[in-house]
């Protein structure tokens, strides 16, 4: 199949990139490049580089590379920065995704695969999260979020594109960005071996749930072939603290740095975690990499490319 992948050099695209064309599919990839990197971008793919806010430039290459599928990874992640500029983040990703939608229905797209969030979704909750709880974000990272899916259920009931929302938790794994607000795990090892000491957000009790980027990309894979139409959680049904997440890589990483704690950051909730009995119905899919397993592969990647 020919699949278009936005935000295909970025932290969680490029892996999803990198399986798609293992598995034999023709693969273009479009990125703005301010966070992603062309050296993450398989050299088996095709990489255009355009900003899915340009309404012209996007809609011009769904256009002429008429993808059967579409893979929309491009999006602002940042949930400090989204309360902080909410116009910035609804920019990026409610009309972002309208603008591939609108060209999406008049180049035959078949299904649209598109990265969610879980852990922002719901709310403060009692834990864990699952797909029958009203969503009820605290951010507007998480308010654009949920926008899309609606857009996106939109198209399907008017234009028949099917579409599957993969509600990510907390993504962790090689090539994630520690230069951003979101990654503590990334952030984490990077600054730990650098020597710097990080910054936990408040007494570092806050939980959240973290999967691993490869089990990740798993559900991206199967998402091409359900028939299956609305929003699966992605997540590992655990909980770990901050704390946990510090401790854990000091570990890993052989130091006895002390913990650091600054202020809160407005607009994030105090849990998370997301039950994926759904996605283990719907998809066959479930997480097969336990958090310590993880951590170990994300500090050999850093150690490598460092």
């Amino acid at each position: 199949m020919k699949i278009l992948v936005t935000g295909g050099a970025g932290f969680i695209g490029s892996h999803v990139v990198d399986r798609y064309v293992e598995l034999g599919h023709e693969v273009v990839v479009c990125d703005n490049l301010s966070t992603g990197k062309t050296e993450f971008v398989s050299d088996r793919a095709k990489f255009i580089e355009a900003d899915i806010i340009d309404k012209d430039r996007i809609q011009s290459i769904v256009r002429e590379e008429k993808p059967e599928i579409i893979n929309h990874h491009a999006a602002h992640i940042q949930v400090g920065y989204s309360v902080q500029n909410p116009q910035f983040d609804a920019e990026n990703n409610i009309l972002g995704t309208l603008h591939i939608m609108e060209a999406a229905k008049e180049a035959g797209t078949k299904k649209v695969v598109f990265a969610a969030t879980g852990g922002a979704m719901y709310g403060n909750k009692p834990t864990p999260f699952d797909e029958t709880m009203k969503e009820q974000p605290l951010s507007p990272y998480g308010i654009s979020k949920r926008a899309a899916e609606l857009y996106l259920n939109y198209y399907y009931e008017l234009y028949g594109i099917p579409f599957v929302s993969l509600r990510y938790s907390n993504v962790y794994g090689p090539r994630q960005n520690a230069h951003g607000e979101s990654g503590v795990v990334a952030i984490f090892s990077e600054m730990i071996m650098a020597g710097k000491t990080p910054v936990i957000n408040g007494d570092g009790t806050h939980t959240r749930d973290y999967v691993y980027v490869a089990d990740v990309v798993e559900a991206n894979v199967l998402a091409l072939e359900t028939d299956f139409v609305g929003e699966l959680n992605i997540g590992t049904n655990t909980e770990i603290s901050t704390n946990e997440v510090f401790d854990k890589i000091t570990q890993v990483l052989k130091t006895d740095m002390e913990r650091n704690y600054g202020p809160d950051r407005p607009g994030e909730q105090v849990t998370s975690s997301l039950r994926y009995d759904k996605a283990r119905e719907k998809l066959g899919w479930e997480p097969k990499t336990d958090f310590d397993e993880g951590v170990q592969k994300v500090a050999a990647w850093y150690k490598q490319s460092n």
